[in-house]
């Protein structure tokens, strides 16, 4: 049975090459284009891992994440950052909020693969 990642990205380009490389990997995906429309996505089900950008419009991925972990269907949800902003604060950031890992755009597809099946174990 294949693993299920929710990708959340304001780019439709990233979005397409996020989507198109996890399910060339086997991985069943969807997408939303910021927190607010990855929730509606969600509607409550459980993922088993969520892929998201950093800053998007409306509600960013740190709220985002912040409001995920108070949620008892996705409080141990693997939920990686993938961004352009390389910045300790913004890391730090992200894992106050309850990321579990961060990964820098552009992305390696190896990598982002490869971590993605580390965190659904």
């Amino acid at each position: 049975m294949s693993k299920t990642v929710l990708t959340v990205d304001d780019s439709k380009m990233m979005q397409h090459m996020v989507g198109f490389t996890l399910k060339q990997a086997g991985f069943d995906v969807k997408q939303a284009f910021d927190g607010q429309n990855a929730l509606d996505v969600l509607g409550g089900q459980k993922v088993d891992c969520i892929v998201t950008d950093l800053n998007m419009p409306g509600m960013d991925s740190v709220e985002f994440i912040k409001y995920l972990r108070q949620h008892p269907v996705y409080k141990v949800t693997p939920i990686l950052m993938l961004t352009d902003q390389k910045d300790e604060i913004r890391k730090q950031a992200g894992r106050d909020a309850g990321a579990t890992g961060w990964l820098v755009k552009p992305f390696n597809t190896d990598k982002l693969i490869n971590t993605i099946k580390k965190v659904t174990l």
